[in-house]
C-alpha cells in the first residue's frame, strides 16, 4: 500500500466563503485581500459560512445600467419586428415612388356650374271681407280695379255677393313704368293734377245717381274714377268724386253750385254709454251744428235698438240740433236695452209718387254713440 497522502492546509475567504490555499494572498473569486495584519488578534477572526456574492453599485451607475438595458430591449424589439414582417418594408418603398406624381401636386380647380334662379312672380293677396266692405272700397284700398277682383274670384258683375269673413284674392297692382322727369307737364297731366277730388262714403239710402246729383258730377265720371262696371254701390263704400268734372249749369242764368259736403256732426249729449231708467222723463240727443243749412237741408237722426234682435230702427229728420227719443221707441222691458244713434246732414231733392220727400246725402255721417234704457216707460209721447 502507498503511504497516505497528506492534504494541504486551506483557509476560507471571509467575503465570499471560497476555500483557498492557506498561503494565498488574494481570493481568486472575489479578489478580497487575505493577508491579515499582524496587529489583528486571533480572537477577532470570525468563522463565516458560505454565502452569495454581494454587488454594491452607486446611484449613477445604477441609472446608467438601467438606460443601457432599455436601449438593448428597444433594439431587440425592433429587430424582432423587422424579422417578423419582412413584406412591410417592401410595401412602404413602392408607394413612396408612385406618390411623387406631378398631377397630385397641381390639382386643377373645378369650373363652377351656373344655376338658374327663377324670377319672382307676383302672387295675389288674400283678403278677408269685413262688415261693410264693398268691391269698390277694397279695389280703392289696394289700388286695383273692381273688374280685376270680379274676374279673379268669379264674382257676379255687380259684385253684390260679398259677406263677412269671405276670402278674396286681390291681384297685385300692375307696375307702371316711371316716365323720365320733364321740365313741364303735358296738358292732360296738368289737368289731372289740378283736378279737385273728394272721397265720399256711401250711406244707407245712397244711389249712384243721387251721389252724382249731389255733387253735380256725371255718372260716367264717377264710374271712370272708381273703376265701376255698373251703377251699383254698397253701404260704406268709398268713392272718389272728381269735383273738377262738375256739369255745366244749363240756361243763360247759372244757378249756384251746391256747397261741398258738410263735415261730420260732433255728438254732444248724452255721453257715450250713458244709462237711462224710469226716473228719466225723456232722452234728448244733442249735437253741434255743421254749418248753416239751406231750406231743403236737415239732419237725419237714426236710432237703432241693438238688444231687441229684430232690427228695430227709427229714422227722423229735424232742422234743429237736438232730438227727443219717442217714448214709444223705448222698449217695455225690464232687461237693459242698448241703443245706438248717429246724425247725417241730408238734402231734399224732390218727392216720390206718394208725395214723400226724397232725401239725398249732403255731408259725412257722424260717429256713433250708444246709451242704455231699463224699465217700463211712461205714456208714449208723440213723435216730433
Amino acid at each position: 500500500m502507498s503511504p497516505e497522502s497528506v492534504s494541504k492546509p486551506t483557509k476560507i475567504c471571509p467575503t465570499c466563503g471560497t476555500r483557498v490555499a492557506a498561503d494565498a494572498a488574494r481570493c481568486l473569486v472575489c479578489g478580497t485581500n487575505l493577508i491579515v495584519p499582524s496587529t489583528t488578534s486571533k480572537t477577532d477572526k470570525a468563522v463565516q459560512g458560505s454565502r452569495m456574492p454581494q454587488v454594491t453599485l452607486s446611484l449613477p451607475a445604477a441609472l446608467g445600467l438601467f438606460i443601457v438595458l432599455l436601449v438593448v430591449l428597444g433594439i431587440g424589439g425592433f429587430i424582432l419586428y423587422r424579422n417578423a414582417s419582412p413584406a412591410a418594408e417592401s410595401v412602404t418603398v413602392t408607394p413612396t415612388i408612385t406618390l411623387t406624381s406631378t398631377a397630385s401636386l397641381t390639382p386643377t380647380p373645378l369650373t363652377p356650374t351656373a344655376t338658374f334662379t327663377p324670377l319672382p312672380t307676383s302672387t295675389p293677396i288674400v283678403y278677408t271681407v269685413k262688415l261693410g266692405d264693398s268691391c269698390g272700397g277694397i279695389a280703392f284700398a289696394f289700388g286695383v280695379s273692381i273688374q280685376s277682383i270680379v274676374l279673379l274670384n268669379n264674382l257676379p258683375a255687380d259684385c253684390t255677393t260679398l259677406f263677412e269673413g269671405q276670402k278674396l284674392l286681390i291681384p297685385a297692382p300692375t307696375p307702371t313704368p316711371t316716365s323720365l322727369p320733364t321740365s313741364t307737364l303735358s296738358s292732360a297731366e296738368a289737368t289731372e293734377a289740378a283736378c279737385e277730388k273728394f272721397e265720399h262714403t256711401v250711406q244707407e239710402n245712397d244711389t249712384l245717381s243721387s251721389i252724382a246729383f249731389t255733387y253735380n258730377v256725371s255718372l260716367e265720371a264717377i264710374r271712370e274714377y272708381n273703376g265701376l262696371v255698373n251703377d251699383v254701390v254698397r253701404f260704406n263704400q268709398k268713392l272718389i268724386i272728381p269735383l273738377c268734372r262738375r256739369n255745366a249749369t244749363p240756361g243763360p242764368t247759372p244757378t249756384p253750385t251746391p256747397p261741398p259736403p258738410y263735415p261730420p256732426a260732433n255728438l254732444l249729449l248724452p255721453p257715450d254709454g250713458a244709462a237711462f231708467t224710469l226716473g228719466d222723463e225723456s232722452i234728448t240727443l244733442q249735437w253741434a251744428s255743421v254749418g248753416t243749412l239751406r231750406e231743403n237741408e236737415v239732419y237725419a237722426v237714426t236710432v237703432e235698438d241693438l238688444t231687441g234682435g229684430e232690427g228695430l230702427k227709427l229714422v227722423d229728420y229735424v232742422a234743429d240740433t237736438k232730438f227727443i227719443v219717442p217714448g214709444s221707441f223705448r222698449v217695455n222691458d225690464i232687461i237693459p236695452h242698448v241703443y245706438r244713434w248717429w246724425v247725417l246732414p241730408v238734402r231734399q231733392t224732390g218727392t216720390d209718387n206718394e208725395g214723400n220727400p226724397i232725401w239725398e246725402t249732403a255731408g259725412v255721417v257722424s260717429a256713433a254713440r250708444v246709451f242704455t234704457w231699463t224699465g217700463v216707460p211712461s205714456e208714449a209721447t208723440p213723435t216730433p
